[in-house]
């Protein structure tokens, strides 16, 4: 079985930012870590910046405690994001994410997107050379989007592990964090069997469908303009809508189980393999501790054929 981690991004990029407060932030990374959670996962990207900063606030004291994972490779402007791979921004990035976080190492480096400009392999070379130093004990990859544009026939994830194959030529690959939920299931297809394979973690980003999967969303309550979900395909009114059968059949098995809707969506995710890490986010403490008590929830063959039997989740795209 695998382990729940802590998302970290919500707290302070992305998400409803009137409920963003740096107290609670703190609060909600020492109940995660109260309740057994080690994994905690940022990006010099969120916020930009103010993310990670919280994250070594919240580890003051508690640094051996947590295994901290963190991204580079993404610049964010004021309408854009944009990739950067050279070398030498790596190095300095690494370097300017280890004076936030306040620690000596990273314990797990992720390329967040690869630099279209520069060979991924130099990329990566120089991620390794942080391991050489040091500064980080292990690499890890983000998955291209499963509806990123692909060659025709292709699968969901194809460019990942093209990406991946090359990368694993320089410096070994220990972790890809690629998205995984029951509306997202599309990295069970070929990255999780690639992972599986190789001894690779998968850490499963936005395992809660960015919140839908956790039964306290309603269609057409609206989202604040800076939130994701504003722009989201399948968070208009009329797609959560049209997903409400999802979230209905895991309350019937959450309901058996003396569970929460999010807990019976995480625990799928977790089913999936024991070297699969769900990683949710959450910006106050009772969801944080909530989530993590899914590790403990096992479901069963029926739980598990009666989740394949859901509906297909819509969007917008679709």
């Amino acid at each position: 079985m695998g382990a729940v981690g802590l998302g970290c991004m919500p707290m302070s990029w992305g998400y409803s930012a009137s409920q963003q407060r740096g107290d609670r932030s703190v609060r909600t990374v020492h109940a995660a870590l109260d309740a057994g959670v080690r994994l905690l996962d940022t990006a010099d990207m969120y916020g930009p910046f103010t993310n990670e900063l919280l994250v070594g606030r919240a580890l003051k004291g508690r640094r051996p405690e947590a295994f901290v994972s963190t991204k580079c490779g993404l610049l964010v402007g004021d309408q854009h994001i944009v990739a950067n791979g050279r070398p030498g921004y790596v190095r300095r990035a690494c370097d300017a994410s280890l004076r936030r976080l306040q620690t000596d190492v990273i314990d797990l480096y992720q390329l967040h997107r690869a630099d279209p400009e520069v060979p991924v392999e130099e990329t990566w070379g120089a991620m390794a050379e942080l391991v050489t130093a040091g500064k980080v004990r292990s690499l890890g990859l983000c998955a291209v989007g499963a509806r990123a544009p692909r060659r025709s026939g292709a699968g969901p994830h194809a460019g990942t592990i093209r990406q991946l194959e090359r990368v694993q030529q320089v410096f070994p690959v220990s972790a890809v964090e690629a998205e995984l939920s029951v509306w997202s299931p599309e990295a069970l297809a070929e990255l999780l069997p690639w992972c599986a394979a190789r001894g690779v973690g998968l850490l499963a980003a936005m395992p809660l469908g960015s919140g839908y999967l956790t039964g306290t969303l309603k269609p057409g309550q609206g989202f604040e303009p800076d939130d994701l979900r504003a722009r989201h395909p399948r968070f208009t009114a009329e797609m959560m809508a049209a997903n409400q059968p999802v979230v209905a059949g895991l309350r019937r098995i959450a309901e058996r189980h003396g569970a929460s809707v999010a807990q019976v969506a995480l625990a799928w995710v977790l089913a999936q393999g024991p070297h699969v890490v769900a990683v949710p986010g959450a910006k106050q403490e009772r969801w944080a501790v909530e989530n993590a008590e899914a590790a403990n929830l096992v479901l069963d063959t029926g739980d598990l054929a009666e989740i394949a039997g859901l509906p297909r989740a819509r969007g917008s795209w679709d």
